[in-house]
């Protein structure tokens, strides 16, 4: 599970802090304060460091955005702390504990919407990435189901016998014919996997957020074959043929760290394509812009019989 490997991460960070701070403490004379000092630099610094490193590498190879959604110094600083807060919050608090953070999905009472909403997650992530998203959007009205995409590391195509399982659960528990699907990043292309093999028959509408529909640079520095089929022109992607519902979206962010070149890797041929600005990549989980482009997407009138 995804959520045991963060924690073991965790605890293997914590164990190494605490031995070279009682190294220090015992051998070279430094106080206690001056140990958690430099602990605390490490463990805020070094998570601050990977975050510019995905902005430096990303710079380079990006699309030029429109000239509305450019941003200022401002903007960009906003745009780099944001994806800071939503690292630490998501793979530090929330993620390695998502059974506290969320509990179960409550899918006995039914939102006042006429389907309910799968929400499926991106690489190296669980369900807790939601823990923002899936509170806003309840209070919008919806029924929100969850579902972590397990092993962590394994051919995406595996993931679409258990997303067809979960949504055999959801529409079970509440009663519905159809659900929509909503997958950040790599979320998105599970999702069309399920698509491909299993058809539309259950889905109404796929909506997509920051998902690398035609592969992404980065994906060259992650491990496991999911992260090899989601490289810029991968035998993979290319063969990703799959029928869409109607009325699809594919929701991108002109300042994504992670899916880049943005406009070309996130257009998905018969969805429509949204450009939103100044959010990153895993700030996408914490962004009041992406809920709103998302309930803008949900909102196009559909036949849901």
């Amino acid at each position: 599970m995804a959520a045991r490997q963060l924690r073991w991460i965790l605890s293997i960070e914590l164990l190494a802090y605490l031995f070279w701070g009682n190294w220090l403490f015992a051998h070279a004379g430094w106080t206690p304060g001056q140990v958690a000092l430099l602990v605390a630099g490490f463990f805020f610094g070094g998570r601050l460091l990977f975050i510019l490193t995905t902005f430096a590498v990303s710079l380079p190879a990006s699309d030029t955005p429109p000239a509305a959604l450019r941003l200022g110094p401002l903007g960009a600083l906003r745009l780099v702390l944001g994806e800071y807060i939503a690292l630490c919050v998501l793979f530090t608090v929330v993620q390695p504990f998502e059974r506290f953070w969320l509990g179960p999905d409550r899918l006995a009472h039914c939102g006042a919407r006429p389907l309910p909403l799968l929400l499926i997650h991106g690489y190296q992530c669980n369900r807790g990435f939601w823990f923002w998203l899936r509170r806003k959007l309840e209070a919008a009205g919806w029924t929100v189901a969850t579902h972590s995409l397990e092993p962590v590391y394994a051919d995406i195509d595996s993931y679409a016998d258990g997303i067809a399982r979960r949504i055999d659960e959801v529409l079970a528990a509440t009663g519905a014919a159809r659900v929509i699907l909503v997958g950040h990043s790599m979320g998105g292309l599970a999702s069309r996997a399920y698509l491909r093999r299993h058809g539309t028959a259950r889905v109404a509408r796929l909506v997509t957020l920051g998902s690398p529909h035609r592969g992404t640079l980065l994906a060259r520095l992650g491990m496991g074959p999911n992260a090899r089929q989601m490289r810029l022109g991968s035998a993979w992607i290319g063969a990703l043929a799959a029928p869409l519902p109607p009325a699809s979206v594919s929701i991108y962010s002109c300042h994504d760290n992670y899916v880049f070149p943005q406009q070309s890797c996130s257009t998905l041929d018969g969805a429509a394509t949204v450009a939103i600005g100044g959010v990153s990549h895993l700030g996408m989980a914490l962004s009041p812009r992406v809920l709103g482009a998302l309930l803008e997407a949900l909102e196009p009138s559909l036949d849901y019989q």
